[in-house]
């Protein structure tokens, strides 16, 4: 194995690469500004190349700093997350970052039975739709819909994006809604969103030019659900979600056609936290809570994502 340089030449080139500053490295690292400029001098004398460029009393990494320091700095973050396992994997608090819809209708109406079947363990669902950044937060797990295969992450496929039009029962009768044609005449949220476009032609309606008016465009399902409630307008909306609103009769879905959008739903966490209990608990959980939905589903859209 090759000697590696002075550990603590290291951390001082991560800590100075990552900000940029040789006087903001040494009040990280409470080291003098001398002694970072060493340490980095040493190391360059031992690579027998420049690591910073020195400019007008500022320095910015080289070519061979700009290879060097992600490679180091993922290095660090390793071993941050080893050390930390050691005190927090088996801690009490599961930290779940949802997409907002999946999070504030699927998942938060069982959730209470993941703290039934594991009462050691508190949990926090955070619901948002950015991308969760696990290396600046503390959190566990991620429920994230796109196509997977996200570097550095643990991707579990859960189920297909899919939607359909769904409708208060008030709006379609009074809009007499009898076949998919009938929701071109109607009010529809987005309706110049190209799932809509995908979602007729699924179900053989040829669509006219865009329209003129762009209609109510929400960021979520969630706040199309109370829109539609309310008897504005049709919606594309995911009917796996709203299955107890749909069978309750709060809402309809007028037809069966559905649109697939080529997106899926994922669970995620870094590879390096594979075999960490809580995660583990929850992803068996989630998937034994999917598969009593099964029934509800196309069969197709359970197969894994291509």
């Amino acid at each position: 194995m090759p000697r590696l340089p002075p550990l603590t030449a290291i951390r001082t080139f991560e800590s100075a690469g990552r900000l940029q500053n040789f006087s903001r490295a040494a009040e990280e690292l409470g080291m003098t500004q001398a002694a970072v400029s060493y340490q980095i001098r040493q190391l360059e004398d031992r690579l027998g190349r420049a690591l910073f460029v020195r400019e007008k009393g500022r320095v910015r990494l080289s070519e061979t700093g700009q290879r060097l320091l992600p490679a180091i700095s993922n290095a660090f973050a390793a071993m941050g997350d080893a050390f930390a396992a050691l005190g927090s994997d088996e801690s009490d608090v599961l930290s779940i970052s949802a997409a907002t819809t999946f999070g504030g209708t699927w998942l938060s109406a069982r959730i209470g039975r993941f703290q039934i079947d594991y009462p050691d363990l508190a949990v926090r669902v955070a619901m948002g739709n950015q991308l969760v950044d696990f290396d600046a937060s503390s959190i566990d797990v991620a429920i994230r819909i796109g196509r997977g295969g996200w570097p550095g992450l643990r991707s579990d496929f859960l189920l297909h994006q899919y939607v359909a039009p769904i409708c208060s029962p008030a709006f379609l009768a009074e809009n007499r809604i009898a076949e998919p044609a009938d929701l071109l005449r109607v009010q529809r949220l987005a309706p110049n969103d190209t799932w809509w476009a995908d979602w007729f032609a699924a179900a053989g309606v040829t669509t006219p030019p865009l329209r003129s008016d762009r209609g109510i465009e929400l960021d979520t399902q969630l706040q199309e659900a109370s829109a539609v409630q309310a008897g504005f307008g049709v919606a594309l909306m995911t009917p796996l979600f709203w299955h107890a609103d749909l069978a309750s009769g709060r809402l309809v879905q007028p037809f069966p056609t559905i649109h697939e959008t080529g997106l899926g739903i994922w669970l995620v966490h870094r590879e390096n936290r594979v075999g960490v209990r809580k995660i583990e608990r929850f992803r068996e959980w989630l998937h034994a809570e999917l598969q009593k939905d099964r029934h509800l589903v196309p069969e197709a859209l359970w197969a894994p994502l291509a």
